[in-house]
């Protein structure tokens, strides 16, 4: 019996049986879901925190959904640049892209469609500095930490920065202004980020390693820098937190 690899499912027409849900699911898988419900929850946060108490329901679901798309077109867009060291690495390799079971144009269109939705309707319903923040989060995860990651260690605490912009969206979206409240939702997303990338990068140090990426536990494989980071980060969330 001979074996369909990813490449010749990707290739067989919609039509078949069983193959649209397949494709649907690829697509989504491209949106990362998980890490959008991080985006869903702290921009519904940064926005509930800056309203009153009982904020309208539509612009707020407005505000979430289209910051939760800016960020799932911005991670459909980083999957396109990472395919090919994505297919080198055990915990990416079965990624949509990477796997080749959909095209690198599908991708495009996708990602692109996302991104500009959530950007339209941020502008439309959430004002002007919303909108400037969630195009800060596209030019800085793909311009800047996208390609500093094949670069430098430092390309952790660049990526930190898009991660923890949610939050502040949703204050921008609620309040018009970018207050202290805000910076401060900020600030705690930004410092919890960085012991999870540490430990995400420790746990797959190997990986990172022959995808040729420059972690921290891989240019320094005794783990020192990395839990002394990890901890002094995980610190300084408590007085920021207060």
């Amino acid at each position: 019996m001979k074996t369909r690899t990813g490449a010749d499912v990707a290739a067989a027409p919609l039509a078949v049986g069983g193959r649209l849900p397949g494709r649907a699911a690829d697509f989504v898988a491209l949106a990362k879901p998980r890490l959008n419900v991080l985006v869903v929850a702290t921009s519904a946060a940064g926005y509930y925190l800056a309203g009153p108490d009982s904020p309208a329901l539509l612009p707020m679901a407005a505000a979430v959904v289209g910051t939760a798309l800016v960020a799932g077109g911005a991670a459909v867009l980083n999957q396109l640049y990472e395919k090919d060291t994505d297919a080198l690495m055990e915990r990416t390799r079965s990624r949509p892209l990477a796997d080749r079971r959909l095209s690198s144009l599908d991708a495009w269109v996708f990602g692109l469609v996302l991104a500009g939705a959530g950007l339209l309707i941020l502008a439309a319903v959430s004002g002007a500095i919303a909108a400037l923040l969630a195009l800060a989060t596209i030019v800085i995860y793909l311009v800047i930490y996208t390609p500093m990651k094949r670069r430098s260690s430092l390309s952790t605490l660049v990526g930190a920065v898009p991660g923890a912009l949610p939050p502040l969206i949703g204050w921008a979206a609620s309040s018009g202004t970018l207050s202290v409240g805000g910076w401060s939702l900020f600030a705690i997303v930004f410092l919890w980020q960085i012991p999870h990338f540490m430990a995400i990068a420790w746990m797959y140090r190997d990986d990172y390693g022959r995808a040729g990426f420059p972690m921290l536990p891989v240019v320094e494989p005794d783990g020192r820098r990395t839990g002394r980071q990890a901890v002094l980060y995980a610190a300084a969330l408590l007085p920021v937190s207060l």
